[in-house]
């Protein structure tokens, strides 16, 4: 019991310390950087904002949810707090200007999280489909994947194309030199990660799991979260060489060894550095390799950031 007791009080003080870091980072570095100032007057329609003319595929930062389809997990107040990782509804994350999704299914085509599941995939498909109706030029990243300790849904490629066909970017390594304006008007990039169907082949509809990768660090210490995926970042090529997507995500996670099991309270502790860490991309010479940038309970001021640093780039600002 006594040892219990003095780990606690040891991550408690790992906690504090990290916390601090960051906070006197950011009080040493601030947070500007190229674009930081600029706000879309209309974050739903953001891309149609910019120059659809210049912004090419590689050189947008796009805004991401992580476990995006959990506002309504679990049972309120009871398992909910353990697995929410957003708040809002796949349509409203979109119309706040997330463009990036990240849909977790398990064999019944239910969306889940771990052994907790919630409503039918149908409708975060549904919710694409009503964004996509009402907007022109907004493109969406659709992660769509078959959740660790579960079964692939039957036919799940052939559904896929029954409900977004239409809209699907056909996989093309070229896809990331192209402008918005030539992609259009197709909206969809879809990355279809089956564990035990096979993989999406090259030319079709859906991108395997090779075209969107990413380093998950699965720790609950802030400092410790963000100076990983800066050094994950780092390794990776340009953007403007790479034939895949990279995301980095600014999450924390709950552990299993701190009392503090829910998740809001836990991803808090770096869901407020966003803009720091795009500074610090720009102050190590790494901001050319960002590119997907996720985070837990998605707001205006992190799209914003993304947004802005996006435009920077296709003015070279």
């Amino acid at each position: 019991m006594g040892g219990h007791i003095s780990k606690q009080v040891e991550k408690r003080k790992s906690i504090s310390t990290e916390k601090k870091t960051l906070v006197d980072l950011k009080e040493s570095c601030g947070c500007d950087f190229p674009g930081a100032d600029y706000h879309p007057s209309d974050r739903k329609n953001w891309m149609a904002g910019l120059d659809l003319g210049k912004l090419t595929i590689n050189k947008i930062v796009w805004p991401g949810t992580h476990d995006s389809a959990t506002n309504k997990i679990g049972i309120p107040f009871i398992s909910r707090p353990f697995a929410q990782c957003q708040s809002l509804s796949i349509y409203e994350q979109l119309v706040k200007g997330a463009r990036v999704l990240d849909i977790r299914v398990q064999e019944d085509r239910r969306v889940c999280h771990g052994i907790l599941k919630t409503y039918s995939v149908d409708v975060v498909l549904d919710e694409v489909e009503k964004f996509l109706s009402e907007t022109k030029s907004e493109i969406i990243i659709l992660e769509i994947r078959t959740e660790f300790g579960h079964d692939d849904p039957p036919d799940f490629d052939k559904f896929l194309i029954e409900k977004l066909g239409d809209h699907l970017i056909h996989q093309d390594d070229h896809v990331f030199d192209k402008t918005v304006s030539e992609v259009l008007p197709k909206r969809v990039i879809c990355v279809w990660k089956p564990r035990k169907s096979a993989a999406p082949k090259k030319g079709g509809r859906f991108r395997s799991a090779g075209y969107l990768k990413d380093n998950w660090i699965d720790t609950d210490l802030p400092s410790t979260k963000f100076e990983s995926n800066l050094n994950h970042l780092a390794d990776q090529p340009p953007v403007s060489s790479r034939k895949f997507f990279y995301r980095v995500e600014n999450t924390v996670t709950p552990q299993p060894d701190n009392p503090i099991l829910c998740v809001r309270p836990v991803t808090d502790r770096i869901h407020g550095y966003a803009r720091l860490f795009i500074k610090q991309c720009c102050e190590r010479n790494i901001a050319d390799r960002l590119q997907i940038f996720s985070t837990d309970f998605i707001d205006a001021d992190f799209v914003n950031a993304c947004v802005g640093i996006t435009k920077a780039r296709i003015e070279n600002i």
